[in-house]
């Protein structure tokens, strides 16, 4: 008969590879609920609603019902007089912009030999008027604009003197010297780039439908010396009052840049933004660099002492003299997307996910409730009402991240908002903070979209000239400035000025009250 008994040695070495396979087939399944995780994600993606909003049926949290967060008893009960009588702000319509516009008569009369009667062949009269009202529009025109200018001498003085005084009389300088480009030219082909997104070369094709043929390399040469020439000093000048800020958003996205330097075509390059805060006047600046390091924005920022409203990046960390908060956004979207990831056959109580995502949503609903209350009140809400469920997220997020997968998407939500926590709560502590960074993302999405029609830049001066054309007009369109206007406007004063100092420039800038009313909206 065999002997199948095991000796110690061989019993401890099934079990130290029992114990492997066991770690294995672990490690195997947090592999695959992983890639299900993701396989699920694309899904909602491609297929599903691109929104984060979360459904009306949402769960609530037991620790912050609504009633109770967002209740207020020093709020007096209104009376019947302002039940009755107030009314919320009426939106702006179709038909209030319409009666904006100015109007063309157009009167149509019988001839003088026709204004008889039909039955006694005696003459009529106008009894009524009807009218018709159409909106027509004037598609753009191109013309050439000659300027003469007269010179004038002395005839005495050309007969009987050495030399003669020549008097001319004053014209405007041009905005490139020596060439056909007019302010409005520029500010066309500007405004069409980065506000309309229209590349170059459809440009082109479009003014030749206008019978003018003038070629992407030209109108490039016109952007780049305009914006190097005049809206530079415009730039440095908004970037000096950017920094007298308190409180500034930052954000950066890629860009492609195909001729420069000792870099290659398929090299990213970043835009960098920066943006004033709540506080008015609006400021938004862009910084064309090579990199994503540190040393941009600390160079940026040299002898900023206020608060950035910055994302998950690590290399704002390093920045000095500054405090960083923290963007509850980012912490949302990524519970979100953990929620949307394993909505797949779930229980019927919510997730973890969900109950994180609740949390979040909590802090929104409150923030929504002190939209037009003041810094102190903002203050005193925040420590009464977020701070609570702030301290509750975090103390559930603490207990329940150990439980998780690390790699997983609910896992990675979760040490995202551990690793952030004192950004995170810096907002509950200034009431000129917001909790999250979307003014810097809905500042550099401009940029994003024009990105996606005109793709690349060429070089390293085409990069450039965006950043500062992108932030004049940004900035523009925040002080409720119409681009086209303003920037014409600038290319017809900017070149009579004999010296562009930041005195000089500042009846210019976007929020200057100096500016005439038709460059306004």
């Amino acid at each position: 008969m065999t002997n199948t008994t095991n000796t110690p040695s061989q019993t401890e070495e099934l079990s130290q590879r029992v114990k492997e396979l066991e770690e294995v087939n672990a490690q195997q399944k947090a592999t695959i609920k992983w890639y299900e995780e993701q396989f699920r994600l694309m899904q909602q993606k491609r297929f599903a609603s691109s929104s984060e909003k979360t459904p009306d049926n949402q769960i609530e949290l037991p620790l912050f019902n609504e009633t109770e967060v967002t209740e207020a008893p020093e709020v007096e009960e209104p009376t019947e007089e302002e039940i009755t009588y107030t009314r919320k702000k009426r939106k702006r319509t179709s038909s209030d912009s319409v009666n904006q516009l100015p109007v063309e008569v157009v009167t149509h009369t019988l001839p003088e030999s026709e204004q008889i009667c039909s039955c006694c062949s005696g003459p009529i009269h106008e009894m009524t008027v009807e009218k018709r009202r159409e909106i027509e529009i004037i598609p753009a025109s191109a013309y050439i604009k000659e300027h003469r200018r007269s010179v004038y001498s002395c005839r005495q003085c050309e007969k009987n003197e050495v030399e003669t005084p020549i008097t001319k009389a004053q014209m405007p300088e041009p905005v490139i010297f020596k060439s056909m480009a007019s302010p409005s030219a520029i500010a066309h082909i500007m405004t069409q780039k980065y506000v309309e997104g229209l590349p170059l070369y459809r440009q082109e094709k479009q003014l030749e439908r206008l019978d003018l043929t003038l070629s992407r390399q030209t109108m490039a040469n016109w952007m780049i010396k305009a914006a190097t020439n005049w809206l530079e000093p415009v730039y440095e000048s908004l970037k000096a009052f950017l920094l007298t800020r308190p409180t500034m958003h930052v954000d950066e996205t890629t860009i492609q840049v195909l001729k420069e330097k000792d870099r290659s075509a398929t090299n990213k390059s970043y835009m960098w933004l920066y943006r004033s805060g709540r506080e008015d006047p609006s400021c938004v600046l862009f910084d064309y660099q090579t990199t994503r390091a540190t040393k941009h924005p600390k160079r940026f920022l040299d002898g900023y002492k206020g608060i950035l409203h910055v994302d998950g990046y690590k290399g704002y960390d390093g920045l000095p003299n500054v405090q960083l908060s923290g963007c509850w956004a980012h912490a949302r979207r990524k519970f979100d997307e953990a929620t949307k990831a394993g909505n797949f056959g779930k229980s019927n109580g919510p997730t973890l996910s969900e109950q994180g995502l609740a949390y979040i949503n909590q802090l929104y609903k409150i923030e929504r409730s002190l939209k037009d209350k003041t810094l102190d009140e903002i203050h005193e809400n925040r420590q009464e009402k977020s701070v609570p469920v702030v301290d509750a997220f975090f103390a559930w997020t603490k207990k329940h991240v150990n439980t998780v997968t690390p790699k997983s998407l609910l896992g990675q939500a979760m040490k995202y908002v551990i690793n952030q926590e004192r950004k995170l709560r810096r907002p509950f502590g200034n009431a000129q903070l917001d909790i999250d960074n979307n003014r810097a993302e809905r500042s550099i999405k401009p940029f994003v979209i024009g990105r996606k029609n005109w793709l690349f830049a060429q070089t390293f001066k085409g990069a450039r000239a965006s950043a500062v054309i992108y932030s004049v007009i940004e900035t523009a369109k925040e002080n409720n400035l119409k681009p086209f206007e303003y920037l014409t406007y600038l290319f017809e004063i900017l070149p009579n000025i004999n010296e562009l100092t930041s005195e000089s420039l500042e009846p210019l800038l976007p929020w200057s009250d100096q500016l005439p009313d038709k460059v306004k909206n």
